[in-house]
């Protein structure tokens, strides 16, 4: 790399101060949420997010002291947000653990083996897309079929988003999240918060085995964890001049991901939005110093992650609704970029626009959910498809 002139130390380690508050802020409860559907109880969505918190604020950590690189790690968002439209699995939560364990071993040996990642990335980037914009799509929703039942509360968080996204859309959801406790400061909900109880702590949950639960949750969250997160975090590193050590990352994060299944953590990976905001210009001008701005952000993490009980404990007093709207919103830029993505090429579009159909219906067959049956659908429509424009 060419030198740059250095502007110090407090750039890159402010840098990792914005990526921890905005990473956490923006998608915590949508983490929240996914727990919650597949059967998790407030102790284990707690413990779940803690884990989540140390396993990839650690990472950030270990990858930015042993390689001098602002690798920086993350918990599947698009994962969770998978989660959030699913029922509980037969075999309830022990069986969604399960699927998150054997999400991590498939995690682990698409870095040990490269051919196993060829393989998921023969899966036509449109369908992809459009599998995770549909999933994404119902949930984007809620807060606009919440408004008319509660006006001022969900109209403060929508309204904030909207506002601060015109501004800087970073801060968004972030401004969302505080337009929320402000709600819950003017409805009193924060008296019944028990502050006692907050400290923070582990619930381990033996994992039990359910083909439903492989179907219907290890497998689309292992595809939407590699194709949303794990490939587009790569590509963003290497457009910033960073080589990142793809096979131990994907080593660490699946390995972290089975390790910490059994204490709710559904997913990590590494990070695609903030590995731009910690390897990027903002980082500083010394591409040499951003490793600073990963490590930062990584303490920021596990600092957060010892506030996870205390999280839980504001989304579950806060008024109906409330959170779920914070998720909602906090969605959006993601959705648009996925069904982007997902139509941005003529030839594919039929078939994108089927698999989002099908992943938005929330259909399930044979106790599996939309988003695998949106996936078969979409990949079978694009290959007849283009066999018959070859043809």
């Amino acid at each position: 790399m060419t030198a740059h002139r250095s502007d110090g130390w407090a750039t890159p380690v402010a840098a990792g101060l914005v990526t921890a508050v905005v990473g956490f802020t923006s998608s915590f409860a949508v983490v929240l949420a996914g727990l919650r559907a597949v059967g998790a109880d407030g102790a284990d969505a707690a413990s779940g997010l803690l884990v989540l918190s140390l396993t990839m604020g650690l990472g950030c950590v270990g990858f930015a002291l042993l390689t001098r690189r602002p690798v920086t790690l993350a918990w599947s968002t698009p994962g969770a947000a998978l989660l959030a439209v699913q029922t509980v699995p037969e075999g309830g939560w022990p069986a969604a653990v399960g699927a998150f364990v054997l999400t991590g071993v498939a995690l682990t040996l698409t870095g040990l083996l490269p051919p196993l990642s060829r393989l998921v990335e023969q899966i036509p980037t449109s369908v992809a897309s459009a599998m995770l914009a549909g999933v994404l799509l119902s949930l984007c929703l809620v807060p606009f079929r919440l408004l008319p039942d509660e006006p001022l509360a969900i109209g403060a968080v929508v309204g904030s988003w909207v506002l601060v996204t015109c501004l800087s859309a970073r801060w968004a959801t972030p401004a969302a999240v505080v337009a929320a406790l402000v709600v819950m400061a003017v409805d009193g909900s924060y008296g019944a918060v028990a502050w006692s109880q907050t400290a923070p702590s582990l619930t381990w949950t033996t994992p039990q085995w359910s083909w439903q639960a492989v179907v219907a949750l290890a497998l689309p969250l292992y595809l939407v964890t590699m194709t949303s997160q794990n490939i587009p975090g790569i590509a963003t590193m290497r457009s910033l001049g960073y080589d990142v050590p793809v096979r131990t990352a994907l080593g660490y994060s699946g390995t972290a991901t089975a390790l910490g299944a059994p204490f709710g953590g559904h997913a990590i990976n590494l990070s695609a939005i903030a590995a731009a905001l910690s390897a990027g210009p903002e980082a500083g001008r010394d591409p040499s110093r951003r490793w600073v701005a990963a490590l930062t952000c990584g303490l920021g993490y596990v600092a957060f992650g010892l506030a996870a009980n205390a999280v839980v404990a504001l989304a579950g007093a806060a008024p109906a609704g409330l959170f779920a709207a914070v998720a909602g919103v906090a969605l959006l830029g993601s959705f648009a970029a996925a069904t982007s993505q997902a139509l941005a090429h003529e030839s594919g579009r039929v078939a994108a626009g089927v698999t989002l159909v099908v992943a938005a219906s929330g259909v399930t067959l044979g106790g599996i959910g939309s988003a695998f049956w949106a996936l078969v659908v979409g990949c079978t429509l694009h290959a007849v498809t283009s066999r018959t424009r070859r043809g």
